[in-house]
């Protein structure tokens, strides 16, 4: 059965992320990473995976979120709907000396996926380091099948992806 696309919502704001902002695009970002986390747990095994996300994968990435939206030098933005609702977010940060503006970090809800929410942020980041100065952008994701959309996604909007592995050798003498 062909996946079903939802028609691209037209009416959208991408703007400033502010502290009220924060915990819905927290909410936001576990829902849209939760398949990521759960292809993780299926390559790397369940005592690998412990090791790297315990005591719980929500909790850790949560403070990420939390952490990465106001470090210093980031430009953390939401992209709401026509109702105000926080659909969306990019976190941007810029290396002035390598003239490199970096995406930290994206997601968008799933309910609000495969509606062009994900691409007008990476439009809109694209545009904006752009317009810093900045000659290159990168973007980091995962090669399992829980990242496959946002590989796509930025394939679709012209980035170049360079394959890297990551390996883990866990202890299992220590569990």
């Amino acid at each position: 059965m062909p996946q079903q696309s939802h028609p691209t919502e037209p009416s959208h704001q991408i703007r400033p992320l502010t502290p009220a902002d924060l915990e819905a695009v927290v909410d936001l970002s576990l829902l849209a990473w939760e398949p990521v986390f759960v292809s993780f747990e299926k390559i790397l095994g369940s005592a690998i995976f412990d090791l790297l996300y315990r005591p719980d994968w929500r909790a850790a990435q949560a403070d990420s979120v939390r952490k990465y939206c106001f470090a210093d030098g980031a430009e953390p933005f939401v992209l709401t709907t026509a109702d105000g609702a926080a659909a969306g977010f990019v976190v941007l940060r810029q290396d002035r000396e390598e003239s490199l503006g970096v995406i930290e970090m994206i997601a968008v809800h799933p309910e609000h996926q495969r509606r062009g929410h994900g691409r007008a942020l990476m439009e809109f980041a694209v545009r904006r380091l752009r317009e810093q100065g900045l000659n290159l952008i990168n973007v980091t994701t995962g090669g399992d099948p829980g990242h496959a959309p946002a590989r796509a996604l930025y394939e679709a909007v012209g980035f170049t992806g360079l394959p890297l592995v990551n390996y883990y050798l866990a202890d299992r003498t220590a569990q």
